[in-house]
C-alpha cells in the first residue's frame, strides 16, 4: 500500500485549515471549526476535498495539529485526577514557587484553581538527592496504596516522587501495580526526567489531567480516518504517531502553532534566510517566535496559569487576532482583545449575526478587505454589517467611522508589536537583523505596519500564508525529544553513556512507528548554567568540555548581556532523534508579469491602490505599494513605501528601501 496524498490539518479557534500535497499544485481548503467536536470539521474538509476513497484505500497520510489539549487546559476541563507523591510533599503543586501576580498586595485573592480540589496520596518511601534509597517501598505499603487510590475512583493518576529522575525504581513499581489495577498512570520519570519537583510534578499532573480527553479525541479521529496513517504534531516541532501521542498529552499543548514554525524553518532554508521573526495571526490569537537557524525550544513555557517544563517551541501568544473584539470601557478608552468573536457568530462582516467590531471589520471598513475577497475561499464579506458595527463604536468614541477603524488597527498592531519585542529585544536580539515572516489568515494585512514599528526593512509573506501552519505539518520530521538530568558529578564517561541511552530510546520509538533505521538522525545538546543559577541555556554538544563552556559563556552574554567568573554546571543531557519526511515537491512558478486586476481608492490612502490576484503572479514580478494582493486564504496589504518581489516558489519578498541610502 503506497501513499499518494499527504494532508496537513490545522485546527484553529475560527477555521480548520487543510493543505493537500499530491500530484501538481497543492490544494488548500478551509472550513469553520467545530470546537465541541473538532473531528467533525476535519471529516467535513476531507469529504469536501474528495479524499474519502483515498483515505479508505490507505493512500492518504494525515498530519494533524490539534488544540484539544490546549483548550482543555485553558478551560479547566481535564479528567478527575489523583496525585501520588512522597509523604510531606502533598501540597507541593498548590504551593508552587510562591510567585505572586500582585507583588505588593499583602492580602491577594488567589484565582480559582482546579488544584484546590486535587486528591493527593502520600507514600513513606523516599530516595536521597543522589537517587539512593533512604526509606524502602515495602510491599505492604504498595498494596495499601493501590487500595486507597481505587477508593478515590480517579479517571487518571499522576505519579511524582522525589529524585525519581535519578532512580525510577520506586515509580516503576508503583506504575506496574496501578496498571495491573486497570488505572491510567502518568509517571514523572517518563514525562520529564529533570530537576525541579514543582515543575516536574506540574508536567506530570498536566499529562494525567489531559490524557483521557486527548486519548478519547484521537481515538474518535483515528477510527473515522482508518486505515489512513495519522500523525500528531508535538509542541517541540516534530510529529508522533497518534497511538503514542494519546499518552503524551502534555507534549501537545502547542501542537497547532508548532506547525507554523516547522514551515518557517523549511522556508528559511529554502530562501537562505536563517534569521526570522515569525508572526502568525489567526482569527483568535497571534503567535510570535524567533528562529536563529533552527527552532528555539524552552522549558519555561506556560499554558494559562500552569508552567509547562517539557521542551516546547519558544513562542509568545497574545489574544489579538482577526476576530479580536474592540470595545470602549467605562472611562471612554478603546480596547482591542483579548476576547474574540470566534467562529460563531464571528466578525460582523461574516454576516452570521455578529454585531460587534473586530479587527477584521476594521480592515473591511478601510477597504483592505474588498467585498469580492472571499474569506476561506467561500465566506462572502458583508461590508454593510461591518460598517454598521463600526458606526456604533465610533459614536461611543465621538470619532468618524474611518478614524475609529484606524484606531482599532493601530491598537491591535501595537499589541502585536509588543509581543514581537518580547521575543527579540528582551532576549538580546535586534529586530533589524531579522526578516519578519508573516502567516496566518490575517497576518498579511498587518505585516508592513509591524515591520515599520520594529525598524525592520525585510518581510516575507509565503505562498499560501493563510494555511502555512497546515502545510508545515506535512513537512515536519518525525521526532522524539529525550531529556535526562545528570548527577552532580558527571565525568565524560557518564555523559557519553547517558547520550547513548537516550539515542537508543529515541531510535527504538521511531522504529516502532515504522521509520527505517537508516533515516534516523540524532542531535545532542547539554543544558548548562553557572553555579548557583536555576535557569539553564541549551548548548550544542561538543566533545571537549572547554569548548562547551566557551559556547555557554558566549550564549549567556548574548542572552543576558554579561558573563560571570563562576564555575559552570552541566545540568541535563538532551537528545533529539528525528527522521525527515519526503512529501512530493512543488513545481516552480513560471516567469511572467501579470497586470493588476483593478484599482481602488481606499480611505486614508492618497494614491490609488493597485489590486492583484496573487495566484496569477509570476516569478520575478515586482509590485509597488500601495497595493492589495488577494488570494483565497489571505490578503496582503503592501503599504506605501514598500515593494514586493515574487520569488520562484511564489513567496512575496517585501522590502522597504532605506531612506538614508
Amino acid at each position: 500500500m503506497s501513499l499518494s496524498y499527504w494532508l496537513g490539518v490545522d485546527t484553529g479557534g475560527t477555521f480548520t485549515d487543510f493543505v493537500l500535497l499530491g500530484d501538481g499544485e497543492p490544494r488548500i481548503h478551509k472550513v469553520l471549526s467545530t470546537p465541541s467536536a473538532p473531528e467533525q470539521a476535519i471529516l467535513q474538509g476531507i469529504d469536501e476535498l474528495g479524499l474519502g476513497d483515498a483515505m479508505a484505500a490507505g493512500q492518504l497520510a494525515i498530519v494533524h495539529g490539534t488544540t484539544v489539549a490546549t483548550n482543555a487546559a485553558l478551560e479547566g476541563k481535564g479528567a478527575n485526577t489523583l496525585l501520588i507523591t512522597n509523604q510531606g510533599l502533598e501540597d507541593i503543586l498548590r504551593i508552587g514557587r510562591q510567585n505572586r501576580a500582585e507583588l505588593y498586595n499583602l492580602t491577594p485573592t488567589p484565582p480559582p484553581s482546579v488544584l484546590e480540589t486535587l486528591e493527593v496520596v502520600g507514600i513513606p518511601a523516599r530516595l536521597d538527592a543522589q537517587g539512593k534509597e533512604v526509606t524502602p517501598l515495602e510491599e505492604a505499603d504498595l498494596t495499601a496504596l493501590v487500595e486507597k487510590v481505587l477508593g478515590h475512583q480517579p479517571q487518571s493518576v499522576a505519579l511524582c516522587l522525589l529524585f525519581s529522575y535519578l532512580n525510577p525504581s520506586h515509580e516503576q513499581r508503583i506504575h506496574q501495580a496501578l496498571q495491573a489495577a486497570d488505572l491510567t498512570v502518568s509517571a514523572s520519570h517518563a514525562i520529564l526526567a529533570t530537576r525541579g519537583e514543582y515543575e516536574r510534578g506540574m508536567a506530570t499532573w498536566l499529562n494525567a489531567w489531559l490524557a483521557p480527553k486527548v486519548a478519547d479525541y484521537l481515538q474518535r479521529l483515528q477510527q473515522a480516518t482508518t486505515p489512513a496513517p495519522l500523525a500528531i504534531m508535538q509542541s517541540h516541532g516534530g510529529t508522533i504517531a497518534s497511538e503514542q501521542a494519546a499518552g503524551l498529552a502534555v507534549n501537545l499543548l502547542l501542537s497547532g502553532p508548532a506547525g507554523g514554525l516547522a514551515a518557517a524553518r523549511r522556508l528559511g532554508e529554502q530562501l537562505q534566510q536563517p534569521q526570522l521573526m515569525t508572526f502568525d495571526m489567526g482569527g483568535t490569537s497571534t503567535d510570535v517566535a524567533l528562529l536563529d537557524g533552527d527552532l528555539r525550544l524552552t522549558q519555561q513555557g506556560h499554558i494559562g496559569p500552569y508552567p509547562v517544563a517539557v521542551p516546547m517551541v519558544d513562542m509568545h501568544t497574545i489574544g489579538a487576532g482577526g476576530g479580536s473584539l474592540a470595545y470602549v470601557d467605562d472611562a471612554g478608552l478603546l480596547h482591542v482583545g483579548p476576547h474574540s468573536a470566534g467562529a460563531d457568530p464571528g466578525p460582523a462582516c461574516y454576516g452570521r449575526g455578529g454585531d460587534r467590531v473586530t479587527v477584521t471589520d476594521a480592515n473591511v471598513v478601510l477597504g483592505r478587505l474588498q467585498p469580492d475577497f472571499a474569506l476561506g475561499g467561500s465566506l462572502t464579506l458583508d461590508t454593510a454589517a461591518a460598517r454598521n458595527a463600526m458606526e456604533t463604536l465610533a459614536t461611543q468614541l465621538g470619532l468618524g467611522v474611518e478614524d475609529t477603524a484606524e484606531g482599532v488597527l493601530a491598537l491591535a498592531n501595537e499589541h502585536m508589536t509588543q509581543a514581537l519585542r518580547v521575543i527579540s529585544i528582551q532576549k538580546g536580539f535586534d529586530p533589524a537583523d531579522f526578516a519578519l515572516l508573516s502567516f496566518g489568515g490575517a497576518g498579511g494585512l498587518h505585516v508592513c505596519a509591524l515591520a515599520d514599528n520594529l525598524g525592520m526593512q525585510r518581510a516575507i509573506v509565503p505562498r499560501r500564508a493563510g494555511v502555512l501552519s497546515a502545510e508545515g505539518l506535512v513537512y515536519a520530521p518525525r521526532k522524539r525529544e529525550q531529556l535526562q538530568a545528570l548527577p552532580e558529578a558527571s565525568d565524560h564517561t557518564v555523559l557519553q553513556s547517558q547520550i547513548g541511552i537516550l539515542q537508543q530510546q529515541g531510535h527504538e520509538e521511531l522504529i516502532r512507528e515504522g521509520v527505517p533505521a537508516s533515516h534516523i538522525q540524532h542531535r545532542v545538546f547539554v543544558d548548562m548554567c553557572y553555579q548557583g543559577q536555576s535557569s539553564v541555556l541549551q548548548i550544542p554538544w561538543q566533545d571537549e568540555a572547554a569548548e562547551r563552556e566557551r559556547l555557554f559563556h558566549d550564549a549567556h552574554e548574548q542572552r543576558f548581556g554579561h558573563r560571570l567568573a563562576l564555575p559552570v554546571r552541566q545540568v541535563n543531557i538532551r537528545v533529539q532523534s528525528l527522521a525527515t519526511t519526503s512529501p512530493p515537491t512543488q513545481p516552480p512558478l513560471p516567469a511572467l508579469t501579470v497586470a493588476a486586476t483593478r484599482h481602488a481608492q481606499l480611505p486614508g490612502v492618497d494614491q490609488q491602490v493597485t489590486i492583484y490576484d496573487r495566484d496569477a503572479l509570476g516569478a520575478g514580478q515586482i509590485l509597488q505599494g500601495p497595493a492589495l494582493i488577494a488570494e483565497a486564504v489571505g490578503t496582503t496589504w503592501l503599504a506605501p513605501g514598500w515593494q514586493a518581489s515574487v520569488d520562484p516558489h511564489g513567496h512575496l519578498l517585501l522590502e522597504r528601501p532605506d531612506p538614508c541610502l
